[in-house]
């Protein structure tokens, strides 16, 4: 159990964050010990105790295999059914030859409880048990994960239920869960040594090995003065994963059973380690109902995108077909996840083809400005035309001379490092290789490469919580938190400082103190931004007091997106990126609520 008379500074000095200099377990050295297959899929487990068993095994998709962390035996690991409104006891028992962790994603629970080695406690010794047990304070679509070294990416995750206390006013003839994630044969590690190596590494999509890509010459010769590719969107992609349906590839045939007329309730789970899906049904309209874990004003749509960490419930009513492909495609649309809605075994809808990757545009640059012959569209994925583009109006003049001692980095006719942007606590360093000169708000957008596909696209202007909020104040500050990066070094950050555990003084929140916080995105990638202990409202234009509440959230390419919080959960919680690679390279914050006593 935690030991309360352990300080943040300590616990820092103790232990690193996902990603810090850990042992390497046996099976990453190369020794063989034995391990067993694990299984694909997950049981549920429920009541006011519930055991995970932490251990390693081997994993098989498809003709892949690899080495995996598995949880009683499964990846992912249980469904955990909570009741709202009662209390559970969750004893972690750690079998590797590591340390371990486990956050419980979503949950809202004592900060001692929450997972996260050297913010929280000092994480799991091997062949220790950590027990955790705390007031189940809420309903909805949560999930559970290491967050040790990179074990999230070798199979340590699996999803969380917790039902309502009273009446759900979701009605639904049947509830299911899909778990969306990847697997990788490629120890984690690997993974991140060929990233820093190169990050394009496992970009298969490079506009230099195809001319396919609907660019012109002068396109391209743009793209290639800035030594960027408009096909950068993800960091890995398919074949180096294979996507995952709870836990299934794509020819496992994963079902889901229906009656023709049934209404079905589908919690849509992201746990992927770096991979953003566009969920859609082909035949069917998915109608939304809850966003990480809180319900929302039902939304019809045709398609929806879903970021690391993000969960969304959807309701769906089959008809007279004998099956629907339920399709998860990642945003880069090198590969997919699959399950099916099956009225009888074995039946089978068409598969959609992959659709054309997507490419980058001005607007995921910061500069989304109505100039003559720029085709932005909406945001991400539409055609660029610079032939007559007038540099000058962009306002990329000299870049300030304080640039790190780096120099400006001027592609062609585009500055992309004019510092002068910036505010003064963003540090320009060599982790910085990018300025969003027009950081509009996109929380508009429906994510990159959906502004031009049919049907209609959820974005985070369509959420309306269902119930009202329950503090109306006005903020009485306002923050501003920079999203900053070096995509060829491959160096994340906030405010241009890569996290340090034992050095960084941490984001300070005075007790119930209510802060309206804008998140800036000076990189070209998307990154969904997870606030642990809390939910935030989106500033989204949606009606005063029914501002939905997230507790993670994409900002957008070269965009900006705010949300406002009330600071009401005492104690240290980890602000990060949830790409798991951006997070253990420095996207990563610790913030700190004063005690209500220290308010007083």
């Amino acid at each position: 159990m935690f030991r309360p008379d352990l300080s943040r500074r300590t616990l820092l000095k103790g232990a690193m964050l996902s990603g810090g200099v850990l042992a390497v377990p046996a099976w990453a050295r190369g020794q063989s010990i034995g391990m067993g297959d694990v299984r694909r899929g997950f049981d549920e487990a429920s009541g006011p105790a519930i055991d995970l068993h932490v251990a390693e095994g081997m994993h098989t998709v498809g003709k892949r295999r690899g080495h995996a962390i598995a949880v009683n035996g499964s990846v992912p690991g249980p469904l955990l059914r909570l009741k709202e409104g009662t209390s559970v006891r969750l004893a972690v028992h750690n079998g590797l030859d590591v340390d371990t962790s486990v956050h419980w994603h979503g949950l809202l629970l004592p900060f001692q409880l929450d997972g996260v080695p050297g913010v929280s406690f000092p994480g799991i010794p091997a062949g220790e048990t950590f027990v955790a047990e705390f007031p189940v304070r809420q309903s909805g679509t949560y999930w559970w994960h290491s967050h040790s070294d990179l074990q999230e990416q070798s199979g340590h995750y699996g999803p969380i239920v917790v039902d309502p206390a009273g009446p759900d006013p979701v009605a639904a003839d049947r509830d299911y869960v899909l778990l969306l994630s990847e697997f990788t044969p490629m120890h984690p590690h690997d993974v991140m040594r060929k990233l820093k190596t190169g990050e394009e590494y496992f970009n298969y999509k490079k506009t230099s090995w195809t001319d396919d890509y609907p660019m012109s010459g002068e396109q391209r010769r743009m793209w290639a003065r800035m030594r960027m590719m408009p096909t950068d969107i993800l960091d890995v992609t398919a074949p180096a994963y294979t996507y995952l349906a709870n836990g299934h590839g794509p020819d496992d045939g994963l079902e889901y059973a229906f009656r023709p007329g049934e209404r079905i309730r589908l919690r849509i789970i992201n746990g992927s380690a770096m991979t953003f899906f566009n969920i859609r049904i082909p035949g069917l309209k998915l109608t939304v109902v809850a966003a990480d874990g809180q319900n929302v004003h039902p939304v019809e749509v045709d398609e929806f995108q879903i970021g690391t960490a993000e969960t969304y419930d959807i309701v769906i009513e089959p008809q007279t077909a004998e099956a629907y492909s339920i399709v998860a495609e990642s945003m880069g649309r090198s590969g997919m996840a699959l399950a099916t809605l099956a009225s009888r075994p074995g039946a089978r809808a068409a598969v959609p083809p992959l659709r054309d990757a997507p490419l980058l545009t001005m607007a995921d640059m910061g500069m989304n400005h109505d100039l003559p012959g720029m085709d932005h569209g909406t945001g991400s994925g539409s055609a660029m035309d610079h032939g007559s583009m007038d540099h000058s109006a962009m306002g990329h003049g000299p870049a300030a001379s304080d640039t790190g001692g780096m120099g400006a980095m001027d592609h062609g006719d585009m500055n992309m490092r004019d510092v002068s942007k910036l505010p003064p606590d963003v540090k320009v360093s060599p982790g910085l290789d990018m300025v969003s000169s027009n950081p509009a708000d996109r929380m508009g957008d429906p994510g990159v490469g959906l502004d031009n596909v049919e049907g209609r696209v959820l974005n985070y202007r369509d959420l309306v919580a269902l119930a009202r909020n329950d503090d109306p104040r006005t903020p009485s500050r306002q923050m501003e938190i920079h999203l900053t990066g070096n995509m060829e070094r491959y160096m994340w950050s906030f405010d241009g400082t890569k996290f340090s555990a034992v050095s960084d003084e941490p984001i300070r929140f005075a007790y119930n103190e209510r802060v309206r916080v804008k998140l800036v995105n000076d990189t070209m990638m998307a990154h969904p931004i997870h606030l642990h202990g809390h939910f935030f409202e989106l500033v989204n234009g949606a009606p005063e007091g029914f501002q939905p509440q997230k507790h993670t959230m994409i900002v957008q390419p070269g965009g900006s997106a705010t949300f406002d919080l009330t600071a009401d959960e005492p104690g240290d919680w980890a602000f990060h990126c949830h790409l798991l690679y951006h997070m253990h390279s420095g996207m990563f914050q610790i913030v700190t609520v004063a005690s209500p006593e220290d308010a007083a």
